[in-house]
């Protein structure tokens, strides 16, 4: 588990970043805030496009960002939305989540800050890895 601190750290930049969502389609805003294990964080906020297959998650987009700065080995992530109910990350950004950590903290955020905590694994099971070589 990560520190307090920490915790607070992702929830305050997924709520930060959920205001700079692009959804005129959904209306849904999601903003995400992944923790690298050097510790620094990488935000992303889903982005509609009119032709939906282009869409980009939140959390992906946040592994984008944290790609692009350099880190590839992820503990945690706060996922905040604008619902009042507990939404879990979808099927994609699930695959996407484990390939960097099967035991990373996700941290659910309401709309209303009310705050969940489950294991990435415990939510994607049996998940496809590639036998690396």
């Amino acid at each position: 588990m990560i520190s307090k601190a920490q915790q607070n750290r992702l929830v305050k930049k997924a709520l930060e970043v959920i205001k700079n969502s692009y959804s005129p389609h959904s209306g849904f805003r999601v903003g995400a805030a992944l923790l690298g294990k050097n510790g620094k964080v990488f935000a992303g906020t889903n982005v509609e496009f009119d032709a939906f297959s282009l869409t980009v998650c939140a959390e992906r987009a946040a592994i984008f960002n944290g790609i692009s700065g350099g880190e590839k080995k992820f503990t945690a992530i706060a996922v905040a939305t604008s619902s009042d109910k507990f939404i879990h990350p979808c099927g994609l950004c699930r695959q996407a989540l484990v390939e960097f950590n099967p035991d990373m903290e996700v941290i659910l955020v309401t709309k209303s800050k009310k705050i969940k905590h489950i294991i990435l694994k415990d939510i994607m099971p049996d998940y496809f890895k590639l036998n690396r070589v």
